[in-house]
């Protein structure tokens, strides 16, 4: 008897228990994740906002200031930050419902799309063609872009400067197979730079810049003239369709933070210092030759987006064609 006691119990403990954990806030039933992975919501509205960003940008100097934590807590929202090394490791995070928006370059909102990914395009910044090019080391025999035939050149796969890479390449008349691509975040491309494991280094501010400044790298060739080099926002379409009053306030912010980072670049790169481990001097070369200014997604751009994604499918570095004005709100 004293056994089946202990055994009715421990079923009552364990009821109480589960009513505990359904009823918990209030009472009210605990709410999952949306479907696609993303932030729990109540009537349709984020209670939290997950963001990922990368080293340097608007987005990251909107982190550093906390205005668009205080202006969201207004509304109920909790925003939550997540740094990723690149463009298109940040993406992934959205396709698998990680993060709910991010900020990146051209080319890997391409690649991502290519893949499936449920993503829409936010808006963008003005082009900054300055801000990403090939690097060679102090001292290198390589003069010209045509030099890098048979060279081993490193970057970020799928990232903005892949883009660059193709159409400098593509100028010079070599074909991207004549060169040996060298797969690498920044981090480890630049070690690689370093220690001479790679002939040249496509990359962007500003990982550019401090590698100009700290190892005196040379320029080969920048955007200037081949490649706008917009940086783009962008979000999972579910939670862009969910919660256009959050898009809408983060896009304002956006543009709040941009207009005081224009008139103040050298508080920018003292902000931004210490968190991203950059310099100073490094910072504000990156400042200075970056745009400013959220602008709408028109179709222009769209129409830029496309030839990146046209020139990819060509060679074979995106499975299947897309439609990139599939992936602006409002449309299919």
């Amino acid at each position: 008897m004293a056994r089946n006691m202990k055994t009715k119990a421990a079923a009552v403990l364990a009821a109480i228990v589960l009513a505990l954990t359904a009823c918990g806030n209030g009472g009210q039933t605990a709410e999952p994740a949306n479907a696609d992975g993303g932030s729990p919501t109540s009537g349709g509205g984020a209670k939290v906002v997950r963001i990922g960003y990368q080293k340097y940008g608007t987005v990251n100097i909107l982190k550093a200031k906390g205005t668009l934590e205080k202006r969201l807590a207004q509304e109920g929202v909790k925003v939550e930050w997540t740094e990723f090394p690149g463009g298109p490791q940040l993406l992934e995070a959205l396709n698998v419902g990680s993060i709910d928006i991010g900020h990146t370059g051209e080319a890997p909102p391409i690649f991502a799309q290519a893949a499936g990914a449920p993503l829409v395009y936010l808006a963008h910044e003005p082009a900054s063609p300055h801000g990403e090019a090939i690097l060679v080391p102090k001292g290198s025999s390589i003069r010209s872009v045509a030099d890098l035939k048979g060279k081993k050149v490193a970057l970020n796969k799928g990232s903005n400067v892949h883009y660059l890479l193709v159409k400098l390449l593509e100028q010079a008349g070599i074909s991207y197979s004549d060169i040996e691509t060298v797969f690498l975040p920044p981090a480890d491309a630049r070690v690689a730079f370093e220690r001479g494991n790679v002939d040249a280094w496509v990359i962007w501010d500003p990982y550019f810049a401090a590698a100009q400044t700290a190892d005196h790298a040379v320029v080969l060739a920048d955007g200037q003239g081949v490649v706008s080099n917009h940086e783009f926002y962008l979000a999972s379409r579910s939670f862009a369709e969910k919660n256009p009053k959050v898009i809408d306030t983060l896009l304002d912010e956006l543009n709040k933070v941009d207009e005081w980072s224009k008139s103040n670049q050298t508080d920018v790169a003292k902000l931004l210092s210490a968190e991203l481990g950059i310099d100073v001097p490094s910072l504000e070369l990156s400042s200075g030759r970056r745009g400013y200014g959220v602008q709408p997604i028109d179709d222009s751009v769209i129409a830029e987006q496309q030839r990146i994604a046209d020139a990819f499918l060509k060679l074979g570095l995106i499975p299947k064609p897309i439609q990139v004005k599939d992936a602006v709100l409002g449309n299919r």
